[in-house]
């Protein structure tokens, strides 16, 4: 599914794709984000996410993945930890990309500071669901893939303290800039106002991360 235009969006400056990521770069960050892609979907549906969250301070890196399927590519964030680690890193997935992001996650607790849910939630694991690390899940009320009932049944496979947010009116399709999807339901908001709520959950929950990677709360 490939991005498209809409209202109240602007990209201001296309990144273009280098060594097979879209890097949206903070002159002074000191956290950085891994956001893969929802299933077929193209990295650049996430670009507006990307460049506010840039302006923010927040290094933005988007894998191409194989076959556009974050999950046969699970692995990938490791080109970028490893190519920076002066960056307190962060992966991301939205759908799909949000599990292989949680796969990651169980097998890197050494080496990320964080796991944000996009419209997902997370397979059985071993070790994340024991683990200290904090997570913010983002979903919406009116997401007809990544339903409520789904995100709450697949709770048990995140740490306790979990941060589970739900944005009212909020759908699957809108966590991205690309359309409409199969199987979703409608929004009873726009793309644009549910995307400025995810990028505001997401600054304020990455700004109250302290150093060391643990929540405060």
């Amino acid at each position: 599914m490939e991005a498209i235009h809409a209202n109240q969006i602007e990209i201001e400056d296309a990144v273009q794709a280098e060594d097979g990521w879209y890097i949206y770069r903070a002159a002074n960050a000191d956290k950085g984000l891994i956001l893969y892609p929802g299933a077929k979907v193209e990295p650049e549906a996430y670009a507006y996410l990307a460049q506010e969250l840039s302006k923010q301070n927040i290094t933005v890196a988007i894998p191409t993945v194989r076959l556009n399927l974050a999950i046969l590519d699970v692995s990938k964030a490791d080109e970028i930890i490893e190519s920076d680690d002066g960056i307190d890193w962060y992966v991301a997935g939205h759908s799909m990309g949000g599990a292989a992001a949680a796969m990651y996650a169980d097998q890197h607790l050494d080496s990320v500071n964080g796991l944000i849910l996009l419209g997902a939630y997370a397979a059985s694991n071993d070790h994340l669901k024991e683990s200290d690390l904090p997570v913010l899940s983002i979903g919406g009320s009116e997401d007809g893939l990544s339903t409520p009932e789904k995100i709450e049944k697949n709770s048990s496979n995140l740490p306790e303290k979990t941060d589970f947010i739900e944005i009212p009116g909020g759908n699957h399709a809108y966590f991205g800039v690309y359309g409409r999807q199969s199987g979703d339901n409608e929004a009873e908001i726009t793309v644009s106002e549910q995307q400025e709520i995810i990028i505001e959950l997401m600054v304020d929950w990455l700004q109250n991360i302290d150093p060391s990677g643990q929540d405060p709360s």
